[in-house]
């Protein structure tokens, strides 16, 4: 286990792959944590350094009480990055992972030669959505939305089979608090206006079935940067490098090569 005391927080991370290879960084969504990313890193070409790491309030990251920033957010990934000695990295980020990685790109691209962003938008619902939902979990705890949430991320297939019981446990364990404070994070974020100034090679990946970030909406944010691609996963939700690992893993090794990383 492996954990980087950043001060004021310490973060849970893990490499794998070539230590000396280009750098590839992960960045999970609300109510994960880096194991979200196993099926994809275990298909991914083994020269790549391969960071993952859980996000504050996620996982085994410190979980301080919120509400957080999405400025907040993308300075942990900033921190972490330069305290491991990563620049020039393809930066992967799913959901409010993917947030981070248009602010990150934003605000240093140094670190960030290139996004993937995965089932993410520059914009996520509306304010009273999230604070409906943080209602709702503070009302009835992450039980009451467990059903909801699964419903939004895998298809009824998926669904069905013994392993949906364990991502359901994966968001009823994630701490109420790290849960609540970075719904506040995406709901006070509008990234549209500097997203729309990045031009670097951008990948954006979509599932057919997403019923958080639907297709159109991940089109959308594509569009903001120009030069972008767009990739729709047939048969998956909001959590495609689970659900299609093969499609997922392949699109996203042929971006790799196609940008020379």
């Amino acid at each position: 286990m492996r954990m980087a005391d950043l001060g004021d927080i310490a973060l849970h991370w893990r490499e794998d792959g070539n230590p000396d290879g280009a750098p590839i960084v992960f960045a999970n969504s609300l109510g994960t944590d880096l194991r979200v990313w196993d099926r994809v890193v275990a298909r991914l070409p083994q020269r790549y350094r391969i960071l993952r790491y859980d996000m504050r309030g996620h996982g085994l990251s410190d979980c301080p009480d919120g509400p957080y920033s999405m400025g907040t957010m993308v300075r942990d990934a900033e921190r972490l990055m330069d305290h491991l000695d990563v620049n020039g990295a393809v930066f992967v980020g799913l959901s409010v992972g993917g947030m981070v990685a248009q602010g990150l790109a934003v605000k240093r691209l140094d670190l960030v030669r290139a996004m993937v962003l995965s089932n993410t938008a520059a914009k996520i619902g509306t304010k009273e959505m999230w604070e409906d939902r943080i209602a709702g979990v503070r009302t009835g705890g992450l039980e009451s939305l467990a059903d909801s949430i699964m419903e939004k991320w895998f298809t009824p297939a998926f669904r069905s089979t013994p392993e949906c019981a364990g991502w359901r446990n994966m968001v009823t364990r994630t701490p109420v608090a790290g849960y609540v404070g970075t719904c506040h994070a995406i709901a006070g974020t509008d990234f549209y206006t500097p997203t729309s100034g990045l031009a670097l090679p951008t990948l954006a990946i979509a599932g057919s079935e997403d019923g958080s970030t639907p297709p159109d909406l991940v089109r959308e944010t594509a569009e903001l940067v120009k030069g972008s691609e767009f990739h729709l996963i047939r048969n998956a939700g909001h959590i495609p490098c689970v659900e299609q690992p093969d499609d997922y893993s392949d699109r996203l090794s042929k971006f790799l090569t196609a940008i020379g990383h």
